[in-house]
């Protein structure tokens, strides 16, 4: 471990000015990603400015109908909220598909949110990698990338997002407030992380000294009906291979709305708006989803090693919403 400052924050504003002061300088809230990369010579800042207490850990119901979820709400107290598992039920069922106990009971909304990407080549420093240091190469496109994208990756990275969380909440259309030099702005989820083109050590648009101080989720009455289904190579503490958020509404055998989003297969959620405009006004039926998967599915360019993602996240986008046609 390398030296470091540390410096607590007072407030938002306060948190904000001390890492826009120092080039080197990072938020730490749960830090059960951040450290780890400090451990591993990934993450070298110079100062830690530690924001525990500076923004909300409740869950409040705003006048409108929306849900804002503070940025220091633990993922465990997420998981169990009683609003979110009536309202947002794949939203809570995808928390408690992530990690273990322990790190749930630690990790934030926020830092889930900030969390980077676990290919092996960005967390080993002795290989080159273009998120970890920009112009080095991707090891992972001639190396091990089983895992790795399948869509909207580039010549520069194929790494995936780690996030279960930040799937269901691409799915809801939730939207990230965040405060910074310039104030505070809302950013929506589907645009909050980006793909990697050219740039893949930026992760997300956040700009310098801005701090994710809420999560909205808007009044969607589809989400109530709503499921998460993560595949892994196995059950406990693994990465999603493919998952898929998905909530459907169904009227007299006809999809009206849908939303899905997929995670394991791209840098960002990935939010399939080709296999809901392709859903809406079809039959609720296997061949519908079927045919809608293969529209989303086919830009996919999988590597060597995963190219069965492509049909895995087809099986499992259908089977999703099968079983929410079929709980109905």
């Amino acid at each position: 471990m390398r030296p470091f400052r540390y410096e607590r924050a007072d407030d938002a504003a306060a948190a904000v000015a001390l890492l826009t002061a120092e080039p080197r300088a990072a938020f730490l809230a749960g830090g059960t990603n951040l450290v780890d990369l400090m451990k591993l010579g990934v993450e070298r800042p110079e100062l830690l400015v530690d924001v525990t207490g500076v923004t909300s850990d409740g869950i409040e119901a705003l006048p409108d109908g929306r849900v804002r979820i503070g940025a220091a709400v633990r993922n465990s107290d997420l998981a169990a909220d009683a609003a979110i598992r009536a309202r947002y039920p794949a939203l809570a069922q995808a928390l408690l598909a992530g990690a273990t106990y322990q790190l749930r009971n630690l990790a934030t909304t926020g830092g889930n949110l900030m969390q980077r990407t676990r290919c092996v080549y960005f967390q080993d420093v002795t290989k080159p990698c273009n998120k970890r240091v920009p112009g080095s190469g991707c090891a992972a496109r001639e190396g091990y990338h089983r895992g790795l994208a399948i869509l909207g990756h580039s010549q520069s990275c194929v790494a995936t997002n780690p996030s279960d969380m930040a799937v269901a909440l691409a799915a809801f259309d939730a939207v990230v407030r965040v405060q910074g030099p310039a104030g505070v702005r809302e950013i929506a989820l589907t645009e909050f992380h980006r793909l990697p083109g050219h740039e893949p050590q930026r992760d997300t648009v956040l700009e310098r000294g801005e701090l994710i101080v809420a999560v909205d989720l808007p009044a969607l009455s589809i989400a109530a009906r709503s499921r998460y289904r993560k595949v892994r190579d196995r059950t406990s503490y693994a990465f999603a291979l493919v998952s898929v958020a998905a909530a459907i509404g169904v009227e007299d055998g006809v999809v009206r709305d849908v939303r899905i989003a997929l995670g394991g297969v791209a840098h960002k959620p990935w939010r399939a708006t080709l296999a809901e405009a392709k859903l809406r006004g079809a039959s609720a039926c296997e061949d519908s989803f079927g045919r809608a998967a293969d529209a989303e599915l086919a830009a996919a360019e999988p590597l060597p090693a995963n190219a069965f993602k492509v049909p895995l996240a087809r099986a499992t986008i259908v089977r999703t919403l099968l079983d929410l046609v079929e709980q109905r």
